[in-house]
């Protein structure tokens, strides 16, 4: 029988392309792998913006001391809050801005000669109200507390929308690291190529913390908290850039 004449012809052939491929594609990755890289620069620039707040957060909340039951302290802890949170949506405050911050429900001990003596229960529940009014900030607390609230303050002030002040502080940044690129570039006796990197740091600042009063059974004096005055000042907010730049 005579030889596959096709087959001993195709078999060469096939062995020659696969070869041929493997140094083509040897030869692109060498290449590449050889390619020369540019060289860069990365500056960093900072910004600061300052925007007076427009919101006030304050806390107020309920204490209900010792109760004889746990159903018990949950039924003063209720009437007492539900006469609360009236009166702060009575000072304008929508629902939406009324949330529950914390609760607690727990049994309360004594401790005698080394015994733990049960002596009932207690109930706290706390609220983070919003005022979008900063004039009635005090108002708001001294309603709460003369409605039955005998935990109240932690206000923060803080903004509502961030993000133009923070446009601004972001734009600073940039412009202050855009200056030290050229000013660098200068001194290295380059000149700079495109843009090929940025990125982004900075926040807020800190919220501001201005009073904290407590008591129980009613001995938060809510007149005293109606004429407490509570200066926003202004909020810091801050920016920082990263540019990398191609460099030739």
């Amino acid at each position: 029988m005579e030889p596959d004449r096709t087959t001993s012809f195709v078999s060469p052939l096939l062995i020659a392309v696969i070869i041929g491929g493997l140094f083509y594609l040897g030869g692109q990755w060498i290449q590449t792998e050889n390619e020369p890289q540019h060289a860069t620069i990365s500056v960093t620039g900072d910004g600061r913006a300052f925007a007076v707040p427009d919101i006030a957060e304050i806390s107020v909340g309920v204490q209900t001391g010792r109760q004889t039951t746990a159903n018990r302290a949950m039924e003063v802890l209720k009437e007492r809050m539900d006469r609360v949170i009236a009166e702060v949506k009575a000072q304008g405050v929508e629902d939406k801005d009324i949330r529950t911050e914390n609760f607690w429900l727990n049994p309360v001990y004594d401790y005698t000669e080394g015994r733990q003596i049960p002596r009932g229960f207690e109930a706290t529940q706390s609220l983070r109200v919003k005022v979008r009014d900063l004039d009635k900030a005090s108002a708001v607390l001294g309603a709460a507390t003369n409605a039955g609230a005998n935990q109240a303050g932690n206000v923060q002030f803080t903004l509502d929308d961030p993000d133009a002040p923070r446009d601004i502080a972001r734009e600073e940044a940039i412009a202050e690291a855009q200056a030290k690129a050229e000013i660098l570039a200068d001194q290295l006796g380059v000149r700079l190529g495109k843009l090929i990197g940025f990125g982004e740091g900075g926040g807020n600042g800190y919220p501001v913390p201005m009073m904290e009063a407590y008591g129980r059974g009613g001995a938060v004096d809510s007149a005293v908290l109606q004429e407490v005055q509570l200066p926003a000042g202004e909020r810091e907010i801050t920016a920082n850039v990263t540019l990398t730049y191609q460099i030739k």
